[in-house]
């Protein structure tokens, strides 16, 4: 199971910080890590800290000259899987109606493997019927979930939203593998 080339796609959002603990135990297990982030994930974790972590550059960009045929084409060839984690709402949406307007949105229409999600958001966002459907729709679509779990959120309250542990998402990832 070793060896394998995993995009974490981090989105914007406060368990963008767990994302560094994801890719640094999957890197540690031996696998190829390449990390893809959203503009406004970037003021949550910088990409210093995912490219340490994974000896690979982190790819932001839509246009970026390390990728001749384009980065979303040339990641999503060379993954054997795409887990976004944390997922936001903003980029459930976009996945879910097909809106390609960034680098990992693009990335998650050219991806034909196995694509995993941990979504991450406020209560009140994840229990949204615009949220639930988009949900639905994307498992539809053949998208592999780590459902949030119940905590303590961000926004200083307790309910569902809390992305998954890392240790959780590197299973299921492995598990798919």
């Amino acid at each position: 199971m070793a060896g394998k080339e995993i995009i974490i796609a981090v989105s914007g959002g406060v368990a963008a910080f767990k994302a560094a603990a994801l890719v640094s135990q999957l890197a540690q297990q031996g696998h190829c890590v390449k990390v893809v982030m959203t503009e406004s994930s970037q003021a949550f974790v910088g990409k210093a800290t995912f490219a340490a972590l994974t000896g690979n550059p982190v790819a932001s960009e839509i246009f970026d000259s390390r990728f001749p045929l384009g980065a979303h084409i040339e990641l999503a060839r060379s993954a054997d899987l795409l887990c976004v984690a944390p997922a936001t709402a903003n980029f459930m949406a976009k996945a879910a109606t097909g809106i390609s307007d960034d680098l990992l949105s693009t990335l998650y229409l050219c991806f034909t493997g196995p694509v995993l999600v941990a979504p991450a958001m406020n209560c009140e966002m994840w229990d949204k019927p615009a949220v639930q459907r988009n949900y639905q729709q994307l498992a539809e679509d053949g998208v592999q979930f780590i459902d949030p779990q119940e905590g303590w959120l961000s926004c200083r309250t307790r309910g569902i939203g809390r992305m998954a542990s890392p240790e959780s998402i590197a299973d299921a990832i492995n598990d798919r593998l």
